[in-house]
């Protein structure tokens, strides 16, 4: 997973980047298919901005969270996209029971 920590009006130190690298790690726990994120760190007056695009393999997720604290708004945006992950990791699993009624078949 590559992961781009860039920032508009905020100097990215190497303590954000590594809290963002932490946190994105969780992520990849839920889905190891992530290919590429790219995490954009904004100042607007008194608002601190995180947003984020993550690229799986098979789709494009992007979130975004504003706070009054960077880390917190940090924070926010991973439980954004770890709720979009797992929603796109249960897309790409067949729920339907076509298995099941196979072996049924079979054993009678």
């Amino acid at each position: 997973m590559q992961i781009n920590v860039t920032g508009h009006h905020v100097d990215i130190t190497e303590a954000l980047r590594s809290y963002v690298k932490d946190k994105l790690d969780r992520l990849e726990r839920h889905f190891d298919n992530v290919v590429d994120v790219h995490v954009i760190l904004t100042v607007e007056k008194l608002d601190q901005k995180a947003e984020a695009t993550m690229l799986l393999s098979g789709a494009r997720i992007h979130a975004e969270a504003t706070h009054e604290d960077m880390y917190a708004a940090i924070d926010a945006l991973i439980d954004k996209l770890d709720r979009q992950v797992v929603k796109h990791k249960e897309k790409l699993t067949d729920h339907h029971r076509r298995e099941g009624a196979a072996q049924k078949a079979a054993l009678e």
